[in-house]
């Protein structure tokens, strides 16, 4: 399975970005094969409006089976949850410190959204 991380670096090192749709960036790490990617966000840091979504759909077409950041708005969860995406709210400092949360059973899954929209 493939975890997707909110993040503004290209590495597990790496902070945790806590924006979802804004995040700069998003590293894709594959639990199977203990890789990852790192995709780039940078058009939807300056949208007006629907950056969650636009980046929620982003996130599908990865084909991440789960979502780890600090918030997530309404429009961009209600995409996720359609795709089948698990959304989990961290406040880790890093990418690799969320990944170990995960690994470890710390994260609880998110029932709904924790930010409100814009």
């Amino acid at each position: 399975m493939k975890i997707a991380f909110s993040t503004s670096g290209d590495h597990l090192a790496a902070a945790l970005d806590s924006r979802f749709g804004r995040a700069p960036k998003f590293l894709i790490y594959d639990l199977e094969a203990q890789s990852f990617e790192v995709i780039d966000n940078r058009q939807n840091l300056e949208a007006a409006q629907g950056a969650g979504i636009q980046t929620a759909h982003n996130i599908v077409a990865t084909g991440a089976g789960a979502i780890v950041t600090g918030h997530c708005g309404p429009k961009a969860f209600r995409v996720l949850q359609a795709s089948g995406i698990k959304v989990f709210n961290s406040d880790a400092a890093t990418v690799a410190e969320a990944l170990q949360c995960y690994r470890n059973g710390q994260l609880t899954e998110a029932l709904e959204p924790n930010s409100t929209g814009h």
